[in-house]
C-alpha cells in the first residue's frame, strides 16, 4: 500500500478507500478475463461442459457491469465478441447462455408505447410534482 501523501485525515481516509476498491476491481477483472478465455478454450477444444463454462463467463461479465467494474456497454460489446467467438467453433449452445436471463415472452414481445429502436430501451419519465407545468407557470 501506497504511503498517504495527504495531511487530511478524510483525503488519507479516502486514499485507503480507494486503494481497496482498486484491488477489488482488479481482482474482478482478472476473474473476467480467465473466464472468459476458459469459455473460449472449452469450445476451441469441443467440450462438453462449454456451455457451461460460457454461461458462467457471461455472468461475470453482467456482474462486473452491475457492479461498476467495467461499462455496460463494453461487457456487452465482450460479450458479443465472445459470443461470436464461441459461435465460429460450432457450439449450439451459445443462444442459450445469451438469453438465459431472458424469458422468452419478454424476448418475443417488445415493448409497448416506446418509440426507441429496438435494442435502446428509454427510462421512463417520472411525474414529479417539482416539474410539473404549474409549477414553471407560478415562477
Amino acid at each position: 500500500m501506497l504511503l498517504p501523501v495527504a495531511n487530511i485525515k478524510s483525503q488519507i481516509k479516502r486514499i485507503g478507500t480507494n486503494e481497496k476498491s482498486r484491488l477489488r476491481n482488479k481482482a474482478a477483472k482478472a476473474e473476467v478475463k480467465t473466464r472468459i478465455k476458459s469459455a473460449v478454450y472449452t469450445a476451441e477444444t469441443g467440450a462438453d461442459d462449454a456451455a457451461s463454462y460460457l454461461r458462467l463467463a457471461v455472468k461475470r461479465l453482467d456482474k462486473a457491469a452491475a457492479r461498476g467494474i467495467i461499462h455496460r456497454n463494453q461487457a456487452s460489446n465482450r460479450k458479443s465478441a465472445l459470443m461470436r467467438h464461441v459461435a465460429r467453433f460450432g457450439a449450439p449452445e451459445a443462444s442459450d447462455a445469451e438469453t438465459a436471463g431472458v424469458d422468452e415472452a419478454d424476448a418475443a414481445a417488445p415493448e409497448q408505447g416506446t418509440s426507441a429502436p429496438a435494442g435502446h430501451s428509454r427510462r421512463p419519465r417520472s411525474s414529479s410534482p417539482s416539474r410539473s407545468s404549474s409549477a414553471t407557470k407560478a415562477k
